[in-house]
């Protein structure tokens, strides 16, 4: 009996484990929403803080 709770418990993480590789919708748009230069989200269209001078 322990084994087969094991051996269920054992797929249950691999099923779990082959979600968490799919891509979720949408990455691509929030991915684009970080600053390449310093990683931080951009609200807006406004350039990001570590791009402006003064």
């Amino acid at each position: 009996m322990v084994i087969k709770v094991v051996f269920l418990f054992l797929i249950g993480m691999l099923v779990l484990a082959m979600f968490g590789r799919l891509r979720y919708p949408g990455k691509d748009r929030v991915d684009a929403m970080k600053c390449p230069r310093c990683g931080r989200y951009r609200i807006g269209k406004s350039p990001c803080d570590c791009s402006k001078k003064g």
